[in-house]
């Protein structure tokens, strides 16, 4: 969030109070993921995006405009719970639409939430700097996602999971769970490896490579660029190797990605990260692809399972990083990293089977 300085400021809060505030977004998050499937039974995969969307955009405003502490952390609250609704409902939209015609389109998907992330950090960088008022900033921006959204959402406003002819199977024991538990710890090790990266890529070139400040911020751009990438890459590759090999070949590059991030050379160290965006970056899409597909869940049950899951490794990766370079080094950190993608390769070749 690029106006947290501001909250901070203006309710004039310490570092605990602001990471006690975020902790309240992850919060809703977390709790608002078992209530989704649910929900989008009720009303549909389509008309749950579009409130979602709404109710999100709408809530984005309100941090800012929060006049105590105990109103940011609930206004935290919300935007955890309304994103993790409309994460998972859109999730369920591009399943379906993939099921339906026959085609691969989540890796793209992802493609555009990356893009649009490194497009809204850098214009909203550039907006800063012209000193308007971020309330005013943030009113306008979230008019503008409103207004096309409404546009646009007549395309997957009716868009809903079909009822199957045959009923999916009951659960008969840990067997039959497996696909969709080796899938949810697959996303689980990969968004743990990003939201580690996010935090804590820019220290480690500043302490480890010896990066100076205002160059310690590339390797985490690079690892955002070819991500962006790699999703927009994703589907044709998936296309033609199938899931597996799709996995294990962003498995293998991301592993080759580490090799170069642990070498002190700053080149070297900066091209890892960049590998590293790669190599995961066609995984968790892959990992939703196949979870809409599976014969024991509906797609938004499936979905909500593993992205509920893989939400718990972003939000506990940079915590893990932390201890662990508190204990020993940043290091041995990445070290720890490195060691989950490896347990993610294995994951994939040996426990994943799911029709793809």
């Amino acid at each position: 969030m690029l106006y947290l300085p501001y909250v901070k400021s203006k309710l004039v809060l310490n570092e605990a109070e602001l990471g006690t505030a975020l902790f309240f977004s992850a919060l809703g998050l977390l709790l608002s993921i078992p209530v989704v499937p649910f929900l989008n039974k009720k009303i549909k995969e389509g008309r749950s995006t579009q409130v979602g969307i709404v109710l999100l955009t709408l809530a984005f405003n309100l941090p800012l405009l929060a006049p105590n502490y105990t109103s940011l952390c609930g206004s935290l609250f919300l935007i955890g719970v309304f994103s993790g609704f409309t994460d998972i409902s859109m999730n369920a939209v591009v399943s379906i639409i993939e099921q339906r015609d026959k085609q691969n389109l989540m890796s793209a998907a992802h493609g555009f939430f990356s893009l649009g992330g490194f497009l809204g950090a850098g214009i909203g960088s550039l907006i800063i700097q012209q000193q308007l008022s971020p309330p005013f900033h943030m009113l306008f921006i979230t008019g503008a996602v409103l207004c096309s959204n409404l546009f646009l959402s007549s395309h997957y406003l009716k868009i809903e999971d079909p009822e199957s002819p045959t009923p999916k199977p009951k659960y008969k024991g840990i067997k039959n769970i497996t696909p969709i538990l080796g899938l949810a710890l697959v996303a689980f090790i990969v968004m743990l490896n990003e939201g580690a990266v996010e935090h804590w890529s820019t220290l480690f070139l500043h302490e480890t490579v010896k990066l100076p400040e205002n160059q310690a911020a590339y390797g985490f751009v690079l690892f955002s660029l070819t991500m962006t990438v790699g999703r927009f890459l994703g589907d044709g590759i998936s296309h033609k190797m199938g899931a597996i090999k799709t996995l294990t070949y962003g498995f293998a590059i991301a592993l080759l990605g580490y090799v170069f991030i642990l070498n002190t050379e700053a080149v070297l160290s900066i091209s890892g990260f960049g590998m590293l965006g790669l190599g995961l970056s066609v995984v968790v899409p892959e990992i939703i692809r196949l979870a809409g597909k599976n014969s024991l869940l509906n797609a938004s049950e499936a979905i909500s399972t593993v992205t509920g899951i893989g939400y718990i490794g972003f939000l506990m990766g940079p915590i893990i990083l932390g201890y662990i370079a508190n204990w020993t080094s940043l290091t041995s950190s990445y070290l720890f990293l490195g060691s989950t993608a490896v347990l993610g390769l294995g994951i994939v070749l040996l426990g994943i089977r799911i029709k793809n």
